[in-house]
């Protein structure tokens, strides 16, 4: 789960004011989130390949990049969870330090989801049917304008073998409807503004009327604070940015209802 995110307040350079965009604030946010995450496991010389291809003037061809990438021995586990989130976090560590500028930074990140459909494609493949897996919807809020890191928990969720939609920037009424037709078995909430955890409790709340038993609610992304205020606040489950975290609380749901 974005750890983005994979599930905030905007950071600012020192001397920006506040006339920076909302939309460049959150999408900054969200990758300065990845940095905190502490990456660990990449190699520099992949890595810095990676960040060349994505802010590069040059045409981006992301099947070629990804083909490159395997090429390096990589698993699409290891591009998903780790050289993504690690190149997310290098761009806005650039552009916080004012070696890129914003335009590049969206670029890049465009392109990080490009490549980020690449590699999911290869989770199609799937031997278990549709129907038999653990369905799951991953929010991003009105308000909420990141995508990246709320794609990469999607992939995540995928590998850990669960059916997963994405619900971006739609209306309270919509995402109920979702759950309503859908029902998953997991709602998992994107947020990177403090200001944005009303509307995310409004919506766990219409959730849990309205659906009974509820499916598992998990907060995560750039928001940060104490885990058990954010939970009591908002009225979720768990706060997490793991996607293995919100599947293992469900599995441990499931049990426990079929030993009743």
């Amino acid at each position: 789960m974005t750890q983005d995110d994979p599930f905030g307040t905007s950071r600012s350079k020192p001397g920006m004011g506040t006339t920076l965009a909302p939309l460049a604030a959150q999408v900054m946010a969200e990758l300065y989130e990845r940095q905190s995450g502490g990456q660990t496991g990449t190699r520099p010389v992949v890595v810095d390949y990676l960040l060349r291809a994505v802010t590069s003037r040059d045409a981006f061809n992301a099947g070629l990049v990804f083909e490159e990438l395997r090429g390096h021995r990589l698993t699409v586990d290891a591009i998903i969870d780790l050289y993504i989130p690690s190149v997310a976090a290098r761009m806005g560590e650039q552009w916080i330090l004012s070696e890129i500028d914003f335009a590049s930074v969206t670029v890049g990140a465009l392109r990080l989801q490009s490549l980020l459909g690449e590699a999911s494609s290869e989770l199609a493949s799937m031997d278990r049917r549709a129907g038999e897996l653990p369905v799951a919807l991953v929010v991003v809020p009105e308000g909420e304008q990141h995508f990246l890191g709320a794609s990469v928990v999607a992939a995540q969720l995928r590998r850990l073998g669960c059916e997963v939609s994405l619900s971006i920037a739609e209306p309270q009424k919509q995402i109920l409807n979702r759950v309503l037709y859908d029902h998953p078995h997991m709602v998992l909430l994107s947020c990177s503004r403090v200001a944005g955890l009303e509307s995310i409790e409004q919506t766990v709340k219409k959730i849990k009327t309205a659906v009974s038993p509820a499916p598992v609610l998990a907060l995560g992304g750039a928001v940060t604070g104490e885990t058990e205020t954010l939970r009591t606040r908002t009225g979720v489950d768990l706060v997490t940015k793991a996607a293995k975290d919100v599947v293992g609380f469900y599995t441990r749901r499931l049990k426990a209802l079929k030993s009743e």
